[in-house]
């Protein structure tokens, strides 16, 4: 086992456990998730590895697809099926880095914002460009923008 392959390697353990247990929430999320992370290996000119970085960046938009369907079928009165996405959310963020607390975000953006020499909105793309690679995995891009815009206004 290479050092790129530990998550992916996780991911298949955890779904025979998943298997053995008859935990079918469990079960389907991470055949979804290994799934999509195979569709990623083989999309391009050609096949290949990838990196646990790469994995956690098609988990992090697997995530997203759940957070955004959840919102979609609450909005649609649809609770049971809201609940349904909302449960493999929940898988899947065992297997994301742990999310920035409000405050620790406000402080990322505070430090970009004063080594950017940032003023006023206009400065947002600069902030974000310095502040995207530190929180990559850890905030979702809407949260970091709101936050940028609040401190920049």
């Amino acid at each position: 086992m290479t050092e790129d392959q530990k998550l992916k390697e996780r991911l298949r353990t955890d779904l025979n456990a998943a298997m053995r247990a008859r935990d079918d929430v469990r079960k389907s999320t991470l055949r979804m998730a290994l799934s999509a992370i195979t569709n990623e290996e083989v999309s391009g000119k050609a096949p290949r590895e990838l990196s646990d970085d790469e994995i956690v960046k098609v988990l992090i938009r697997e995530a997203k697809k759940r957070r955004e369907a959840a919102e979609a079928f609450e909005a649609a009165g649809r609770a049971e099926q809201a609940a349904g996405e909302r449960a493999e959310g929940d898988v899947l963020a065992e297997y994301l880095p742990r999310q920035l607390s409000d405050d620790e975000l406000a402080q990322l953006v505070a430090t970009a914002i004063t080594t950017a020499g940032a003023a006023g909105t206009p400065t947002l793309g600069q902030v974000m460009k310095a502040l995207t690679p530190q929180v990559a995995g850890r905030a979702d891009g809407s949260r970091v923008s709101a936050e940028v815009r609040r401190q920049l206004s």
